[in-house]
């Protein structure tokens, strides 16, 4: 029998405000533990929460980025239930009236040039939990609350992606969404976007969805379509052998490649949802909707297609610029600076790709920023030297050895572009390889093209790189017919 997947997504994204959505606690990341959660947060006697207005700001610039319909009156409720992170015994939450509505990303397929529209059913609010610790406590939990009570906004998808890699497709455009907004840093590593996978599958053709599964708390993409491979593949196997698939919360086990089991799913009664009574209603104006709006900065796919636009790139090119808000700032600037996009955009996406993926660094920590890549690129459009030595200035740049200029200076890397030496070259090569010049006389025209590159190879081995490679063709081609 052949099956389809269905994957519906949650993702919790945790937005930048200075504090906490109903605290004035810090939401700084880093600070020793239970420095940052008070009395607010641990829902002391006495205590009353105020909702913090930038936490309801960010979520309806979400809401407007996707298209959503916004919501002018939402309600918090309490979710019910207990666990050694939650230190009020509830969760504040919204259930019948979130901030976000109905809205929807659009996303690639794996088919070459095709789209799927992926509705988001709603966004909420709520408020983060604190953080179980499981090791260096000797067989106990140690519990960091210093992430109760962060601001969330919850992002739930319908089941609408079929695959793990459209899964993972919808989540990177959610991640640029929100940075590009700048309402979140989308640091996966500090638990800034994390996403809960709702994972199904039925008998191709069939309309009725298959019991579901949710995978809690994933936080990286690698992570997040490697679980759901490896579901899918466990439940297809499951029916197969005769077995049925129970609806259940379980946890992927990223050292062993698996899911197991962590509870049985519960239902929206399980958790005794009812209204904050200490909360009232968030009246909305349009005014503040009408403003956000006008304020909007340029989102993913405005941005991908003014590069193509006005750079004349590749739709690929910036779809990978434009898929982080820091890497398309940096080629922008880098472009501005060297006035020459295509090699801008070649040189981000290459050699400083490479650098900052080898080194597992951020674009922002680049040790090259764009004015001094832009003066790299410049130094090989004015044939002062060839691409191949640029990577050398490149690394050394990277080391902090100086500009490029200073170390094509000192390491006296200059390109030869003296027409003299480089034709005493070209004479030497030629008076050496009697053998080569002959079959090359002997070729056509195609073969020709081919059997150059030999003595363009022994000019550059012998010039150490150096010599004007157009200028090197210029007079092999003309010396040797």
């Amino acid at each position: 029998m052949q099956w389809e997947t269905v994957i519906g997504l949650e993702v919790h994204v945790q937005l930048s405000t200075q504090s906490k959505i109903f605290s004035g606690s810090s939401t700084a990341f880093g600070a020793e533990a239970n420095t940052q959660a008070d009395a607010v947060d641990l829902a002391m006697p006495g205590t009353l929460p105020v909702a913090n207005q930038q936490a309801f700001l960010s979520a309806i610039m979400f809401g407007l980025a996707v298209d959503a319909e916004i919501e002018k009156r939402s309600v918090f409720e309490r979710k019910n239930y207990f666990y050694p992170d939650l230190p009020k015994g509830y969760q504040t939450t919204q259930l019948e009236k979130p901030i976000v509505g109905p809205g929807h990303i659009d996303i690639s397929t794996e088919e070459e040039g095709k789209s799927k529209r992926v509705r988001i059913h709603h966004a909420h609010l709520e408020e983060d939990a604190g953080k179980s610790l499981h090791e260096d406590f000797h067989g106990m939990s140690g519990i960091d609350l210093n992430r109760a009570g962060t601001p969330l906004i919850e992002i739930v998808s319908e089941p609408d992606m079929s695959t793990a890699s459209e899964a993972i497709e919808f989540l990177k455009k959610v991640h640029a969404i929100v940075t590009y907004l700048g309402i979140s840093d989308g640091d996966m590593s500090q638990g800034s976007l994390r996403c809960d996978a709702n994972v199904s599958i039925r008998p191709v053709g069939q309309q009725e969805l298959g019991t579901r599964t949710e995978i809690k708390n994933l936080n990286s993409f690698r992570f997040i379509e490697k679980a759901i491979h490896v579901e899918v593949q466990r439940q297809i196997e499951l029916i197969e052998d005769g077995g049925t698939v129970t609806q259940e919360t379980r946890l992927y086990d990223a050292d062993k490649n698996e899911t197991r089991s962590m509870r049985s799913k519960e239902e929206a009664n399980d958790y005794r949802y009812f209204p904050c009574p200490d909360l009232l209603p968030v009246i909305v104006e349009q005014q503040t909707i009408d403003n956000l709006r006008a304020a909007m900065p340029e989102l993913p796919e405005q941005k991908n297609q003014r590069f193509q636009d006005a750079f004349g790139l590749s739709a690929y090119d910036a779809s990978i610029l434009t898929e982080s808000r820091n890497v398309a700032d940096y080629f922008e600037a880098t472009s501005e600076h060297c006035k020459d996009a295509k090699l801008a955009a070649n040189w981000v996406m290459g050699e400083l790709s490479g650098y900052l993926n080898k080194n597992d660094l951020n674009i922002e920590d680049s040790p090259v920023d764009p004015t001094q890549l832009a003066e790299l690129i410049s130094r090989i459009k004015d044939n002062t030297i060839s691409g191949k030595i640029a990577k050398q200035v490149f690394e050394a740049m990277c080391n902090k050895e100086g500009s490029a200029d200073q170390i094509i200076e000192a390491k006296g890397l200059k390109q030869v572009s003296d027409s003299g030496a480089i034709e005493a070259m070209v004479d030497k090569v030629i008076a050496d390889s009697p053998d080569q010049v002959a079959q090359y006389q002997a070729a056509d025209p195609d073969k020709r093209k081919k059997l150059i590159g030999y003595f363009v190879g022994q000019i550059m081995k012998a010039s150490k790189g150096q010599a004007n490679p157009g200028q090197v063709n210029q007079v092999l081609a003309k010396k040797l017919n």
